[in-house]
């Protein structure tokens, strides 16, 4: 297997290449990628140093998976020239996840629904990933009718320049002496500001988590309203769901579905005071949810709180076991099997 990674040298890229390791992720050639002034720099992968090379260079040998982590504007451009060589880009960036003609997939959700033929895949928004791994067994039992979201969402989502400059506010270098990612401090702050201000008065970020969670579950219907909020946390969204069910539930019934969910832990013991946090999920491929209550104002409502690595399953693991999935279907239909 030939595997080319797009935006080796950046924030989410640099985890990938963890995430491949830790998975022991076989290939027999590894190609970095990165911005024509990283070219010839090293990266180091499973112990052995490879040398980040152009596009064109990634291109002209054909891989067969490109794992992109390198904006929309990249992708919009160089993600067809790949698939138009045979290679099966997974993509990081928001630039395919609403064109209906591409899967926006999380596969403990929807991975069943990938083909060969699927060249172009996209990698939902972080925040999204999270919700709809825990959202998922309890719509298709009771049915979602709608959705109050707030987020909690780390700086690093937004990149390195958001974590230059909550480490240079965190050293108490003034204003100023350094680039700013928002247009106000992050740190011991919060900002109701995720992406850019649309015409609707919502963020970007706020958008995508109705649309992309509609069209994951394959549920156009729901209702869906959110509030996405940028804190100084260094790792880790975290998000506050109310949901109102279509159809009554039981608690305890709810709890043994999350708690059987693949990819999801189950931490709901406030006796002793577990509960998902940001702090214990960093560097985890799982998403984590507690705070499992029934919504006393409303007859069939719901509340969670769901957490998980935004850097990790938000971004670089999603990544990869969408191209595990991928190698399984392909073992499958030889006789092997591969481990997700």
């Amino acid at each position: 297997m030939k595997l080319a990674l797009v935006g080796a040298t950046g924030l989410v890229g640099r985890e990938m290449i963890e995430v491949l390791t830790e998975r022991n992720i076989q290939m027999d050639e590894f190609i970095p990628v990165a911005s024509e002034r990283s070219v010839g720099k090293e990266i180091v992968l499973m112990g052995k140093t490879y040398k980040v090379v152009s596009m064109d260079e990634a291109i002209s040998r054909k891989p067969d998976y490109a794992l992109f982590s390198a904006g929309g504007s990249t992708s919009k451009e160089h993600a067809p020239r790949f698939a138009a060589v045979g290679t099966t880009v997974i993509d990081n960036s928001s630039a395919w996840r609403m064109d209906p003609d591409k899967k926006l997939v999380v596969p403990e959700v929807n991975a069943g629904q990938l083909t060969s033929d699927d060249k172009i895949i996209a990698n939902p928004n972080c925040s999204t990933i999270q919700l709809v791994v825990a959202l998922n067994p309890l719509h298709k039992k009771y049915g979602i009718k709608r959705l109050v979201i707030s987020t909690y969402q780390s700086f690093t989502g937004t990149g390195a320049k958001a974590v230059d400059q909550y480490n240079a506010e965190s050293q108490g270098q003034e204003a100023g002496s350094y680039k700013m990612a928002y247009p106000y401090p992050i740190y011991e702050n919060c900002l109701p500001h995720c992406d850019i201000f649309l015409d609707n008065d919502y963020t970007k970020e706020e958008m995508k988590l109705v649309h992309e969670t509609r069209k994951i579950l394959s549920a156009p219907e729901i209702a869906v309203t959110a509030t996405a909020v940028r804190v100084p946390v260094h790792g880790g969204h975290s998000e506050a769901v109310n949901i109102e069910f279509k159809n009554q539930f039981d608690i305890a019934e709810v709890k043994d579905l999350l708690k059987s969910e693949p990819g999801l832990i189950l931490q709901d013991d406030i006796k002793n005071n577990i509960y998902p946090m940001p702090r214990a999920a960093k560097k985890k491929d799982e998403v984590f949810v507690g705070r499992v209550r029934r919504d006393e104002s409303i007859e069939k409502g719901l509340n969670l709180w769901i957490v998980a690595d935004n850097l990790r399953k938000g971004a670089a693991t999603n990544a990869v076991q969408i191209m595990q999935a991928l190698e399984n279907k392909k073992a499958n239909v030889s006789g092997k099997s591969v481990a997700v």
